[in-house]
């Protein structure tokens, strides 16, 4: 009997912001990204074991690790955006 079983990572855009990236000093969208590691069997996701936030800069491409709390402010940035 075979149990194939492993983790698989999966990356969701949350939120897409404007500012000046720390990389190449453009001001350029930044992608507010969740990374999401599950584990999974026979190829199946079941139960996520990590995530994380990383904002990814479309010009450049480069990558700053978020907290929970950046995340939640970049959403309510957004909302008073388009709200107002």
């Amino acid at each position: 009997m075979f149990l194939l079983f492993g983790t698989r990572t999966s990356e969701a855009v949350v939120n897409v912001v404007s500012f000046v990236c720390a990389y190449c000093n453009t001001m350029a969208e930044q992608h507010v990204v969740k990374r999401s590691t599950k584990v999974t069997l026979f190829f199946v996701p079941l139960f996520p074991i990590s995530s994380s936030h990383v904002n990814v800069c479309a010009n450049c491409g480069g990558h700053t690790g978020l907290t929970t709390a950046q995340v939640r402010h970049s959403l309510d940035w957004a909302r008073a955006r388009s709200a107002g």
